[in-house]
């Protein structure tokens, strides 16, 4: 595993740069797949604007004015935030705290902030005070639909972070009541499907302010949500963020993640011997003391959910089971002889889902592009996108770890439910394209 760039270079060039640390692949994929989304998205509404199906809108902008107040101020809360945690992470970080739980907790280096706000400010001072005009000036800009595209992404980055935040408090209520603050600001619990909802929401609101067209601007993003998706969850396998499947009966590990066929018998004592890890999600850490590593405890060792799936000799085997050594949560039984930030690796092997994710949505990426200029009438392509998205997380979550709810004598998880009402609403969605758009 890869937590952060520290062990990319300490594996692939045989550098131990601990500055590294503080950038986390996870991130980086996140990013990335922003970017990714960016591009596909500013092509597409490039494409549909020499169709004809988006046009312009003109706004009027005053030039020449000094900084004011509000930007004054913006910048210097964004510069002490950035400064704070930037400074706090390369001097005051305590080793038991990894990266991420620093970087969402209170805490920080209060002289980096200050100096940092200094900066920006004065930047930002030095810049507009640059433009300034004796007399400021009203001009009338042109903006197209492809110039938003970075107002779009900075939107659903912050809503959908938002959104996932609340849905998945909302999974696990009782977690959260317990630690409100504390779940808040904690960099685990992220759910797919709130920061889409929420996201969507907001950007849809933002284009209709802006006068772009809501049905071809949703076509657009159909392709570029996909190949987003995909990326993101790289970002979930290499750092190894919890968002793995249920336990591969067919495969077993040893201490330190190398995997094997298993013997007869050879499930059942694993998860034997580790019962305070699957009943309380408890281990002993590397200085034999008693800690929380996980979330995911069953009422007993005969209700820990898995499936026993071999995989075929010319695929790795890691394609089918993996153990996740050093994953960045830190989940699991300490490896021996680790003395790094991360040291666990999980008992039993799991069916590495955000994998299968990654190739299956590239996959349906590659579809959609394909298809996306034979498709004329408005809001289909994002129905089609609807009913894949929620046909590939139905299936995912048939081997993925989730809370599950008795929904009418069937049992499903969150986002199976939400899998199908996207199912559905693609569906109802194509059915009233094809009555709306008709002519």
């Amino acid at each position: 595993m890869y937590p952060n760039l520290y062990y990319v270079f300490k594996d692939w060039f045989g550098v131990e740069w601990s500055s590294l640390k503080i950038l986390n692949t996870f991130g980086l994929m996140v990013a990335l797949a922003f970017v990714a989304a960016a591009i596909v998205l500013s092509s597409e509404l490039k494409r549909k604007e020499k169709l004809g199906l988006l046009h312009p809108s003109e706004e009027t902008i005053v030039v020449g004015k000094p900084a004011s107040i509000f930007d004054l101020l913006f910048n210097a809360i964004v510069g002490f935030i950035f400064g704070a945690k930037l400074v706090g992470l390369l001097f005051n970080r305590p080793p038991e705290i990894n990266t991420q739980d620093y970087i969402f907790s209170r805490n920080g280096n209060i002289y980096g902030g200050i100096l940092m706000a200094i900066v920006l400010v004065a930047i930002k001072w030095y810049d507009k005070n640059k433009q300034k005009l004796k007399t400021p000036e009203r001009r009338t800009v042109r903006i197209w639909p492809h110039d938003r595209v970075g107002d779009i992404i900075i939107i659903s980055l912050i809503f959908g972070i938002l959104g996932a935040k609340l849905f998945d408090n909302f999974e696990h209520w009782d977690d959260f009541m317990k630690d409100p603050v504390g779940k808040l600001f904690s960099v685990s619990g992220l759910t797919f499907y709130g920061g889409l909802i929420l996201a969507a929401i907001a950007v849809c609101w933002f284009a209709y302010k802006k006068g772009i067209k809501i049905s071809h601007l949703v076509d657009a993003a159909a392709p570029c949500l996909m190949i987003a998706y995909a990326v993101g969850r790289i970002g979930c396998q290499v750092a190894g963020d919890g968002d793995w499947g249920i336990p591969n009966s067919a495969y077993s590990s040893d201490a330190y993640g190398n995997l094997s066929l298993a013997i007869p018998g050879a499930f059942e004592k694993t998860i034997q011997t580790n019962s305070t890890y699957y009943l309380e999600g408890k281990v002993m850490d590397r200085t034999g003391k008693s800690v929380f590593v996980t979330d995911r405890t069953y009422p007993s060792l005969a209700e820990v959910p898995h499936k026993s799936v071999s995989g075929v000799s010319f695929l790795p085997k890691w394609f089918f089971a993996y153990s996740f050594p050093q994953n960045v949560n830190n989940d699991g039984i300490p490896i021996p002889g680790i003395k790094e930030d991360h040291y666990s690796v999980l008992p039993q092997p799991v069916f590495p889902t955000s994998l299968y994710e990654t190739i299956l949505c590239t996959f349906l990426f590659l579809v959609l592009w394909a298809i996306r200029k034979k498709i004329t009438t408005p809001l289909i392509m994002f129905g089609i996108y609807l009913i894949l998205n929620g046909a590939e997380r139905f299936a995912i979550e048939l081997v993925r770890v989730n809370k599950a709810y008795s929904v009418s004598n069937f049992t499903f998880s969150q986002a199976q439910e939400i899998a199908l009402m996207l199912i559905l609403g693609g569906i109802a969605l194509i059915i009233f394209a094809k009555i709306k758009y008709r002519k």
